[in-house]
């Protein structure tokens, strides 16, 4: 092989590469919804609901969909509490592989397509679930099923996302699977809450129990 031709096939080679590359982030430019590849590091403390929004909209930067505005799918509770179901935007919403998960609130909070397979990160990668080590599908959300508050005086926030030892953060399964056969263990929003010798909080007890601190975002526009 020639010298010249050998230059021709690796430059021929990186152009595909590149182009593969530029397609990927044209396509994730296009995202509207992921599983952020990472967490606060502190368990359920956030920094509140603001800095969970700061952690999503630094991710979609990062991955070339900064342009939207991004919201993390949180509930708070006490004065001024916020729905998580309210703050999404009206959607409809898709993952990296532009895979459409849902049209609207309703099918968010009804028959979406929330799976394993389509709750991406903003990098397009899938998350690990059950059966892979070490499980990662416990998802920091907050509310019940339907995207609303719990009763009064039940810590379902980590002290809106603000505790990183004492406290309790309700969790959704990203894979819809758990230890039972029932609506609450295949529910990507509301499965139940976190708990550990730390006090529940703590990134320790969330990775005790299947998790990593991850959480979902939203782009609302």
């Amino acid at each position: 092989m020639t010298s010249r031709l050998r230059l021709s096939i690796v430059g021929s080679i990186a152009l595909l590469c590149l182009g593969g590359t530029a397609a990927g982030q044209a396509q994730q430019g296009d995202m509207t919804f992921f599983i952020t590849s990472a967490g606060s590091g502190n368990g359920a403390d956030l920094g509140g609901l603001a800095g969970a929004d700061k952690i999503c909209q630094m991710l979609a930067q990062g991955a070339g969909a900064g342009g939207k505005t991004w919201h993390a799918y949180l509930r708070t509770q006490g004065p001024g509490a916020v729905n998580a179901r309210d703050r999404m935007g009206r959607g409809p919403w898709q993952n990296a592989k532009g895979v459409v998960i849902a049209k609207d609130v309703v099918e968010l909070h009804g028959r979406n397509n929330v799976t394993k397979e389509t709750a991406l990160t903003e990098k397009g990668e899938v998350v690990k679930g059950r059966g892979n080590t070490p499980n990662m599908h416990d998802t920091l959300t907050g509310p019940q099923p339907d995207g609303t508050a719990f009763a009064a005086g039940e810590d379902r926030t980590g002290g809106n996302w603000t505790k990183s030892s004492q406290g309790s953060a309700m969790v959704g399964h990203h894979d819809r699977q758990g230890l039972r056969d029932d609506d609450a263990s295949k529910s990507w929003n509301s499965s139940h809450p976190s708990r550990g010798p730390d006090g529940g909080c703590s990134q320790n007890d969330l990775k005790s129990t299947g998790g990593n601190g991850l959480f979902y975002c939203f782009a609302t526009k």
